[in-house]
């Protein structure tokens, strides 16, 4: 069985998704649209397919799935349209910013009955995968805290902070994806404190660059995340989880893995730059994982309702900070 796809947005993240589809044996690329012409022309000449319009996608009976990878603000319009169409769906997340939109979104995924995989990637790298398969293998008990760093180079532009959404759903959202995947048990309540630390132009925008939180659980477990702005020495990406027998954690990952000695001391590599290259093996193993699902017939993860789980994290995460308290999630939800 090979899965027909269609690709949505020819920027940098459908440029990686393209490549992951045509890797596997298993999927072709049919069909390519995107705002800007000369973009998914040179998509289409590297990985194959032709252009056509999203409108023509929709009706066409050629395409089996569609890889949502335009602006934020057009992505539950999408959803909808190819939920409708009768396509397989996986989105970049998020699926929206407002979470009345979100679950409006959901209601036609699940009154079409259609496949919808939504873009946590850091689920699929192959480090986080291996903590957490020592996690269910029982290697370290019963798990009692985690520990996440995620600290990004340096602040984006203020024409991105315009449009992200803040911190919490740009940023941190990943980590409270990552939170619940690990701890596989929904988070009760959130604590956070957030500051302008990096660019004072965040704050004038409204936004926060520093960012300290704290998940809990019903059963008492806790995550602890670390986020900023400004990492002057790489795209800083930890995890550890402390369990009643010990602890499994991933450290941050290097380009080139050596570790040189000599009379100055010890010394390695710089990090990984950013998310392009620390995550690129994870970027192929989601769409794998997609592909997969729909050969099988199983059900795609990360949901729908994973990403609207993690979006109500993020915005009792903003509340807290505002009114300076631990926000339950069953008050928003």
């Amino acid at each position: 069985m090979t899965i027909r796809f269609a690709l949505l947005g020819a920027g940098r993240i459908g440029q990686v998704h393209a490549k992951a589809v045509a890797s596997n044996p298993q999927a072709i690329l049919i069909a390519v649209a995107d705002a800007f012409e000369e973009a998914a022309t040179a998509l289409v000449a590297e990985f194959g397919g032709e252009l056509r319009s999203i409108e023509t996608i929709a009706a066409s009976d050629d395409i089996d799935a569609v890889l949502i990878c335009t602006p934020t603000n057009t992505h539950a319009d999408l959803i909808e349209k190819f939920s409708r169409a009768g396509k397989a769906v996986f989105c970049e997340k998020p699926i929206d910013l407002d979470m009345g939109r979100v679950k409006a979104c959901l209601e036609v995924v699940d009154n079409t009955n259609a496949t919808l995989m939504v873009g946590f990637n850091r689920r699929f790298d192959p480090h986080f995968i291996a903590l957490k398969d020592a996690i269910t293998a029982g290697k370290i008990g019963e798990i009692e805290m985690i520990n996440i760093i995620s600290r990004d180079p340096g602040a984006p532009p203020p024409e991105y902070i315009k449009v992200s959404g803040g911190i919490f759903k740009d940023m941190s959202i990943h980590d409270f994806d990552m939170a619940r995947f690990l701890l596989d048990e929904e988070i009760e309540t959130v604590m956070a404190s957030a500051s302008v630390l990096v660019d004072p132009e965040i704050g004038a925008l409204g936004d926060y660059d520093s960012a300290s939180i704290i998940l809990t659980t019903a059963s008492g477990k806790h995550c602890a995340i670390s986020n900023s702005r400004r990492a002057t020495y790489g795209y800083d990406q930890r995890i550890e989880v402390h369990g009643a027998l010990g602890l499994v954690s991933a450290e941050n990952q290097r380009p080139v893995s050596i570790e040189l000695a000599n009379a100055d001391g010890y010394t390695r590599p710089p990090l990984h730059d950013f998310f392009m290259t620390r995550y690129i093996a994870a970027y192929g193993a989601e769409i794998n994982a997609f592909i997969g699902s729909l050969v099988s017939g199983s059900a795609a993860s990360p949901s729908g309702q994973d990403g609207l789980a993690s979006l109500l994290i993020a915005e009792a995460a903003l509340k807290s900070v505002k009114e300076g308290r631990a926000i339950k999630l069953a008050d928003l939800s």
